[in-house]
């Protein structure tokens, strides 16, 4: 397994080193355009909530980024240093009475384009996983 990893402080316009992250990685690990626009949305709209919900917009709060490969399979995990959630709570932005409220609509379509979502430690740690074939 290979791993690499970036962190970064806690500031929206910091999105963009994550963006070159996964560009480098897409050359690394040769990932295939199918997948590559799926994990750019997700990995970024992931970052961008460690960012705004989980540290608050404290740069001096770190979010930290680890893309870890195994035999066919991508995994980047994301974690920040705020006080999580409950992921169990997550109302569906789908759902007729959802639709006006804002919020919500990041992890749905996190869920929707990655193979396989994951939290762990209250939600401060988000594992996304891609399927390379």
């Amino acid at each position: 397994m290979k791993s690499i990893k970036i962190s970064i402080p806690s500031l929206i316009e910091n999105i963009k080193i994550i963006e070159s992250f996964i560009d480098n990685a897409r050359d690394n690990f040769e990932i295939n355009d199918d997948i590559y626009g799926n994990i750019m949305i997700s990995v970024t709209e992931c970052i961008s909530n460690a960012i705004i919900h989980g540290n608050k917009h404290d740069k001096s709060k770190l979010v930290h980024l680890e893309l870890a490969t195994e035999e066919g399979l991508l995994k980047f995990i994301i974690e920040d240093e705020g006080r999580g959630f409950n992921y169990n709570e997550l109302k569906d932005p789908t759902a007729p009475e959802n639709i006006e409220k804002p919020g919500g609509r990041g992890i749905f379509l996190i869920k929707h384009l990655s193979d396989e979502v994951k939290f762990e430690e209250d939600g401060r740690k988000t594992i996304l996983s891609f399927y390379m074939n």
